[in-house]
């Protein structure tokens, strides 16, 4: 899985509570770290998330989180 950057940095953003999100999770969206539609015919689907409540959260960009769409540190390794 590719992603279109080589930066894998977290990104972070303010999310509201309750809205309804979509993380791209195959890496080709052009609007990391959402879903732009790309993943169209790769067999991978984004994940769909809500933020529990309104606040900054750092999502993941590598794609090898294991808490999936938060950064858990994985682009470190």
């Amino acid at each position: 899985m590719e992603t279109p950057s080589t930066n894998f940095t977290p990104i972070g953003l303010d999310l509201e509570a309750d809205k309804n999100y979509a993380w791209c999770a195959c890496g080709k969206s052009n609007k990391q770290p959402f879903c732009d539609g790309s993943h169209a015919g790769s067999g991978i689907s984004p994940q769909l998330f809500k933020a529990e409540k309104a606040g900054t959260y750092y999502l993941c960009t590598c794609k090898k989180s294991g808490n999936a769409p938060y950064c858990d540190g994985s682009h470190k390794k």
